[in-house]
C-alpha cells in the first residue's frame, strides 16, 4: 500500500484529506508543522508528499529542500492558498512536483497523487534496472592475476588515455572496457560497443563513420556512425584485430586529428570520444603479416592490459561459482544451489579454454541438470572431459 504524508498546518484540511486519501487505498501520515514533517521523512518511507505552504515558523518553500535531500524518490505537491506564479515556479526549481491551489479540486488532486506515483514508479524501477546491468559487469575475484589488472583500471580510469585490452576469447575484456568508462569523467555520457568481427569488412566504415545519403545503393537517409553517437564518452572497438586496414587507416585518422568523415562525405566531423580496444590476436604478429597497422597498434597501446585466462587464476573459481549460481538461479526464479568442497576442487582441476565463457556455461548446466546440492559425481558427469 502507497504512503502518502501529508503536511497542513490546519487540521481540518488534514483529516479531511486523510478521511479521501484512506478511502482511496493509501495509508496516511500527518504532519501539523515542519518539525513534525522532519520526524516523519527521518523515520519513515513515503511514496508522495503533500506540503502545504503557509505553515508558522517554518513555511513550505524552506521545508521543501529538506524533505528532497531526506527523500529524493518521493514526489512533493505543494498547496497553497495565497500562491501565485512566483511562489510556484519558486517551489518547482526547489524540486516539488506539482503545485496545486487551494482550494483543492479533489479529481486533479487525486489525479496529481497518481502521476506522481507513476513517476516514482519508475524512478524505483530505473534504479533496480541499473543494479541489475551494473552487477552483471561486475568483475569477480581477488586473486593476484585479477587484483593486478583491476588496480591498473582504477588508476587509468580517470585518464583519457587509450587502452588496449589483450586476451584470450572469454577472459571478459568487455567487463574491463566498462570498468574503464565507468570509473572515468566520461560515465555519464554514452558507452558504445562496436564487434568488429561481426560487421562486414565492406560496411565497417559505414558502422564506425556513418554514411551520408546516396553514399551507396541502400543509403536512404543519412546516418550517424559510432563515433558521433559515442561523443562525450567512450567507444568500445571489440576484435579491433579482425578491423580491414581501410577502416584502420580512418580510425587512425580519428585518433590524431579527432576528427572523422562520414561515406559518401566530404566534411569534417569533430568528435571528443575515448577509445578503448580489445583483441585476442598477437597484434605483433598481425602486424608482421601486415594485417594491422604498426602506426595504429602505438596509438591504440598508450595502456596496455592483458586480461589473465582462467586457467591463471583457478583460486577465483570457487568466487565465480557462487556469482554465477546467485545469477543463474534467480533468472530462472529456482531455489539457489550449492556446490561441495569436492565439485570445486574438480572444477579447479579442469583446462578452461573458453575461460570466464565457457565455466559459465558448465555451471548453468550444472544447475539445470542437478539437485540442490552439485557435487563432485555432478562435475565429472556433466562438466565435460577434463582437457
Amino acid at each position: 500500500m502507497a504512503k502518502i504524508l501529508v503536511i497542513d498546518d490546519e487540521r481540518a484540511i488534514r483529516n479531511t484529506l486523510k478521511d479521501i486519501l484512506e478511502y482511496e487505498k493509501y495509508e496516511v501520515e500527518l504532519a501539523a508543522n515542519a518539525n513534525e514533517a522532519q520526524e516523519h521523512v527521518k523515520n519513515s518511507e513515503f511514496d508522495v508528499i503533500l506540503c502545504d505552504i503557509k505553515m508558522p515558523d517554518t513555511d513550505g518553500i524552506e521545508l521543501l529542500p529538506h524533505l528532497v535531500e531526506k527523500q529524493p524518490d518521493a514526489p512533493v505537491v505543494m498547496i497553497s492558498g495565497h500562491g501565485n506564479i512566483d511562489t510556484a515556479v519558486e517551489a518547482i526549481k526547489k524540486g516539488a512536483y506539482d503545485f496545486i491551489e487551494k482550494p483543492l479540486d479533489l479529481n486533479r488532486l487525486l489525479i496529481t497523487i497518481r502521476n506522481a506515483m507513476d513517476k516514482s514508479t519508475l524512478v524505483n524501477e530505473t534504479k533496480t534496472l541499473r543494479k541489475k546491468v551494473s552487477k552483471k559487469y561486475d568483475i569477480i575475484g581477488n586473486s593476484e592475476a585479477i587484483t593486478k589488472m583491476i588496480e591498473m583500471v582504477d588508476k587509468v580510469a580517470p585518464t583519457d588515455a587509450r587502452v588496449l585490452i589483450t586476451g584470450a576469447n572469454g577472459t571478459g575484456k568487455e567487463l574491463f572496457a566498462r570498468r574503464l568508462h565507468d570509473l572515468s569523467s566520461r560515465s555519464g555520457g554514452p558507452f558504445i560497443e562496436v564487434n568488429c568481427a561481426a560487421i562486414p569488412s565492406e560496411l565497417i566504415e559505414s558502422e564506425l563513420f556513418g554514411h551520408e545519403k546516396g553514399a551507396f545503393t541502400s543509403a536512404v537517409k543519412q546516418r550517424k556512425g559510432k563515433f558521433e553517437q559515442a561523443e562525450g564518452g567512450t567507444i568500445f572497438l571489440d576484435e579491433i584485430g579482425d578491423m580491414s586496414l581501410s577502416a584502420q587507416a580512418k580510425v587512425l585518422r580519428a585518433l590524431q586529428e579527432s576528427v572523422i568523415t562520414r561515406v559518401g562525405g566530404d566534411k569534417k566531423i569533430k568528435v571528443d570520444v575515448r577509445v578503448v580496444a580489445a583483441t585476442n590476436k598477437n597484434l605483433q604478429q598481425e602486424i608482421e603479416k601486415g594485417n594491422f597497422r604498426e602506426d595504429l597498434f602505438h596509438r591504440l597501446g598508450v595502456i596496455i592490459i592483458n586480461v589473465p585466462k582462467l586457467n591463471d587464476r583457478l583460486e577465483d573459481i570457487p568466487l565465480l561459482a557462487d556469482y554465477f549460481i546467485e545469477q543463474i538461479c534467480g533468472e530462472y526464479g529456482m531455489p539457489v544451489k550449492t556446490l561441495t568442497t569436492d565439485a570445486i576442487a574438480e572444477l579447479q582441476k579442469r583446462t578452461w579454454t573458453g575461460n570466464i565463457r565457457e565455466f559459465r556455461n558448465v555451471i548453468e548446466r550444472l544447475i539445470i541438470l542437478c539437485g540442490s546440492e552439485i557435487t563432485e559425481t555432478d562435475v565429472q558427469l556433466f562438466a565435460g572431459a577434463i582437457k
